[in-house]
């Protein structure tokens, strides 16, 4: 139930309010991690369902070297030719483009290139298009989008959604295996979703 006089998607979108997440919201990067996991370190029965936590320890019965080997290689580039989208994200992101002028992303990665080469290369988005932010903790997020004046943003990693409410901005849930836990978020669960809430 939304309260009364709340922001719906449409205002977000009217007013270029908005703005998103990148690994599990806009990438399918749990599937490329698993992937590599399985075909590189032997982890055979490593799988995107069984990444029920984002804290990789307390669900994966894998060593943190390990890990951490994985990670480093999943958000490098030279991987990014087997990073997919998310199903829906490839068109309904130049639809949200039509009517915002340009998009945001706010990542925690370390490196922000990666991510803009894969969204000009395998999205086709226009480099004058969109800006990526690469903030290196899931903490500094809240501080890129109130400078921006953003105050919704698509995130699918639970804990984060908790600390930008307290920041005053609305967090708009990509529902995934690792954020299935009690919350009070609007949730999307696909681009279909998102595409709906924001009414194009």
């Amino acid at each position: 139930m939304m309260e009364k006089g709340a922001k719906t998607g449409k205002n977000f979108l009217e007013n270029g309010a908005f703005a998103f997440d990148f690994d599990g919201v806009v990438a399918d990067t749990m599937s490329l991690f698993s992937a590599i996991g399985r075909e590189e370190f032997g982890l055979h029965d490593l799988y995107p369902e069984k990444i029920t936590d984002y804290d990789f320890s307390r669900c994966l019965d894998v060593d943190l070297d390990t890990l951490l080997q994985i990670i480093t290689k999943v958000v490098g580039p030279d991987y990014n030719h087997r990073l997919e989208p998310l199903p829906g994200a490839d068109s309904v992101l130049p639809r949200l483009l039509e009517t915002a002028g340009s998009l945001l992303f706010v990542t925690a990665r370390p490196d922000a290139a990666p991510v803009q080469d894969w969204l000009e290369k395998r999205l086709g988005l226009g480099r004058d298009c969109f800006e990526v932010v690469a903030t290196g903790s899931f903490d500094n997020k809240a501080e890129v989008l109130e400078s921006r004046g953003k105050t919704l943003f698509v995130e699918d990693r639970l804990e984060t959604c908790f600390y930008l409410k307290d920041a005053g901005i609305e967090p708009l849930l990509f529902t995934q295996p690792w954020n299935r836990r009690p919350h009070p978020f609007h949730e999307v669960r696909s681009w279909a979703d998102i595409a709906g809430y924001f009414g194009i």
